[in-house]
């Protein structure tokens, strides 16, 4: 399952729950199934990535990554398969009930997080053997985590701007939705920096196996930064005066993980890739202890329950 990697799901989730308490238009049902859909997506696509580079030889014994079921013989590849079709089958249906406050239309979208948790690693061209690992990060791990959840719990994007004009809660939640994405990137990069040897000798070809683990680390530094300030930048407006301390804080425990980093190579880089998700999530944390601190935030949110 890839448990120290779930924050990344959970982090997107919360942030849209984190634009949904800024307008007071949190709910408590469409939060919750939204965010055991985002974790049961994250785990199936888990799944479908172990076993099908398993299946295409891409994956050995003793790697450099988190051990591997299928790979060292913990798991048979066909009990895999059945708890990845097993897993995708349920959260589609728990997906169906989100039609409630989304509408029949958010079935299309529920269809395209199902084919992307499987084109990551599956099919004629997967997007994570090719470079396009990171983008499919910062789309669904990001844009459509937030941007989703958000909508389900505020049922518009007008947010009390003219008709036809982009309203601000749009505008905060897609802000918000990069700067969550980009942090959620630099898990993959960590991941793809340590295994990068390994994915070199089979052809797998990632970011770090074509630009080289060190750019891919200078990388790192950027979006880090640039995520955190996106995600500030986003909910300046709902944050109290001293809310940008909470993400300076964050950056200054970057740093240390930063220069553990550039210092390794192999399987050390494990941790980084542990602490590269919590401060994420511990980001969007901070944003919604502080969200609450400054709004009647909380007495909406208390008054649905």
């Amino acid at each position: 399952m890839r448990l120290r990697t779930l924050p990344v799901s959970a982090a997107g989730v919360l942030a849209g729950c984190a634009v949904a308490l800024s307008y007071n238009n949190f709910q408590w049902i469409p939060a919750i199934i939204c965010l055991v859909f985002a974790l049961a997506a994250q785990i199936v696509s888990n799944f479908a990535n172990e076993y099908f580079d398993y299946k295409n030889g891409l994956d050995r014994k003793g790697r450099q990554g988190f051990r591997r079921g299928v790979t060292e013989g913990d798991i048979k590849p066909e009990n895999m398969k059945r708890a990845m079709i097993a897993l995708m089958a349920a959260d589609c249906l728990l997906g169906l009930t989100l039609i409630r406050w989304g509408g029949f239309w958010i079935i299309g979208v529920g269809v395209i997080i199902a084919i992307a948790a499987f084109a990551y690693s599956a099919g004629p061209w997967p997007l994570s053997h090719h470079g396009l690992g990171d983008e499919a990060v910062v789309l669904f791990y990001g844009v459509v985590p937030v941007c989703m959840t958000a909508y389900l719990q505020c049922g518009d994007w007008i947010g009390g701007s003219m008709a036809g004009v982009l309203g601000e809660m749009w505008k905060m939640a897609l802000i918000v939705s990069v700067g969550i994405g980009l942090l959620g990137a630099n898990v993959l990069t960590v991941n793809n920096v340590r295994d990068c040897r390994d994915d070199a000798r089979v052809g797998k070809r990632t970011k770090a196996v074509i630009f080289g683990p060190r750019a891919m680390k200078f990388s790192y530094i950027v979006c880090a930064y640039l995520g955190l300030a996106l995600i500030w930048y986003g909910f300046r407006d709902a944050l109290n005066s001293w809310g940008w301390a909470g993400y300076a804080a964050i950056g200054i425990w970057l740093m240390p993980v930063i220069i553990a980093l550039f210092k390794f190579n192999d399987y050390r880089l494990n941790k980084v890739l542990r602490f590269t998700a919590i401060l994420m999530l511990a980001a969007v944390v901070w944003t919604i202890i502080d969200i609450i601190m400054n709004h009647d935030a909380l007495r909406m949110m208390l008054a649905r329950l």
